[in-house]
């Protein structure tokens, strides 16, 4: 009987894993994926100084190197900060917290988008506006967090 490891998102396992794929971007042997649709919404949100930051189970360097090295080009200069398992887990309200005092605004004038309804529960909890993202399968009849097929059905 064969098994694979679960994924884990173990802070030291992701810093590791950063280090691993370094190597691969930088030499170009593959590129990060980010949705065309993604990319194209970021740049706007962006052109229209809205500050944009990740929060990712991904090492802050890991990020980088895939939004540095993205299918899209360079998307780093889109990103106002980086945030990863350091400062708490994704499914934390404390973490969600810890972003938005770190900001430096107050968690309701900040919009957390995921497809993971537990990391939006805990940024809801902490006081953050939410958007469930789902690509693919069937919306909720009765979500507990707005809903969105892709970026381009994002109002901000």
């Amino acid at each position: 009987m064969c098994c694979f490891p679960k994924d884990r998102k173990i802070t030291p396992l992701k810093s590791l894993q950063g280090l691993i794929w370094e190597a691969g971007y930088r030499n170009g042997d593959f590129k990060g994926h980010i949705y065309t649709d993604a990319t194209a919404q970021l740049r706007a949100w962006h052109a229209r100084d809205i500050k944009l930051y990740v929060y990712s189970s991904g090492s802050v360097y890991a990020q980088k190197l895939l939004f540095g090295h993205s299918e899209a080009g360079d998307l780093t200069p889109l990103f106002s900060g980086y945030f990863d398992t350091h400062i708490g887990g994704k499914r934390e309200a404390d973490a969600y917290r810890t972003i938005a005092d770190e900001i430096g605004l107050p968690a309701g004038e900040i919009l957390f988008l995921s497809d993971i309804v537990e990391e939006l529960d805990a940024a809801q909890a902490a006081g953050m506006r939410t958007i469930q993202l789902v690509r693919d399968g069937e919306l909720d009849a009765r979500p507990r967090h707005r809903q969105a097929r892709d970026f381009d059905a994002i109002e901000i």
